[in-house]
């Protein structure tokens, strides 16, 4: 399932109620019944009924169980995994966190969540450095470069949001990063070739934690997998949770939730990581890069 647009306003599209609705609409199609029959069982409206399909509002329990004995699921395991992905689906709209204070988040305020809540995630990169590994210096001169909007704080603010970030790769239960970086991201000079020195370094650094990884795929390592464009794959811990791709385009966000869509990119990226250095041979790399800079 893919999904360009996960905001309006206040209310938010989530990943896991998208799901949730999707799996619901599949069984009220099978059972060949009306969004305006499931409103009359739960005493709601049609327009209600179209918005908890949709994933824009949190579902309860009693209506999802009604909603199962109308469409005749009757198998425990199908109704006990919708009514486990409700209750994950409202605990992350409620979840609390740093972002929370950063409201000029806008779209990405789903992403940030999510990569919140996630054990691991893997990015695949061509154009710059992975965010949970940027320097402050290349965040900001990524903020000028990228926007056309005047930062009055000096792109302040873009830098302490990537910066809370980055805090899942450290303390408990850190986050587990693996990183396929494109070449042409590490030799495009962001910032100047000061800025971009000290990333060089500062990756490495990075790249000796024990939940992060790194991999450098080279020029040399001619046509690839990956020309199509980026995406990160986010991973949970929760028993039967979907992974979740997430694209960045120039006119919005993609998502894909789980299903082929996911597995795809999943073979695409182990195909990537095939024809990446290996970690060891990616540090060397990435330390001779920095010195000839």
């Amino acid at each position: 399932m893919e999904r360009s647009q996960t905001s309006q306003g206040n209310r938010m599209s989530t990943v896991l109620g998208r799901r949730l609705g999707g799996e619901l609409t599949k069984h009220r199609l099978a059972a060949g019944l009306t969004q305006g029959q499931a409103a009359k069982v739960i005493s709601a409206s049609t327009g209600k009924i179209a918005r908890m399909e949709s994933g824009w509002v949190p579902m309860r329990d009693p209506d999802i169980r009604i909603l199962c004995e109308l469409y005749e699921v009757n198998d425990p395991a199908a109704v006990g995994g919708l009514l486990e992905l409700a209750r994950v689906d409202r605990e992350r709209r409620k979840a609390k966190g740093w972002w929370n204070d950063f409201p000029d988040l806008g779209d990405m305020r789903e992403y940030v969540t999510l990569e919140n809540a996630a054990t691991t995630i893997r990015t695949w990169q061509l154009s710059f450095v992975p965010g949970l590994l940027q320097t402050p210096d290349y965040v900001r001169a990524l903020a000028f470069g990228n926007s056309s909007r005047e930062h009055a704080d000096g792109g302040q603010r873009v830098v302490d949001t990537r910066l809370a970030r980055q805090q899942r790769l450290t303390g408990r239960a850190p986050l587990f990063l693996w990183a396929v970086i494109h070449e042409a991201a590490l030799r495009h000079l962001v910032g100047g070739g000061d800025v971009m020195r000290e990333q060089l370094k500062s990756l490495v650094t990075a790249s000796q934690q024990q939940n992060v990884k790194v991999q450098v795929l080279t020029f040399a390592a001619g046509e690839h997998a990956g020309m199509g464009g980026t995406f990160n794959i986010i991973s949970f811990a929760e028993p039967g949770a979907m992974d979740v791709v997430y694209t960045e385009t120039a006119m919005g966000q993609l998502w894909v939730e789980g299903g082929d869509g996911a597995a795809q990119h999943d073979r695409l990226f182990q195909r990537l990581v095939a024809s990446a250095l290996s970690p060891a041979d990616s540090e060397t790399f990435i330390n001779a890069l920095h010195k000839e800079m």
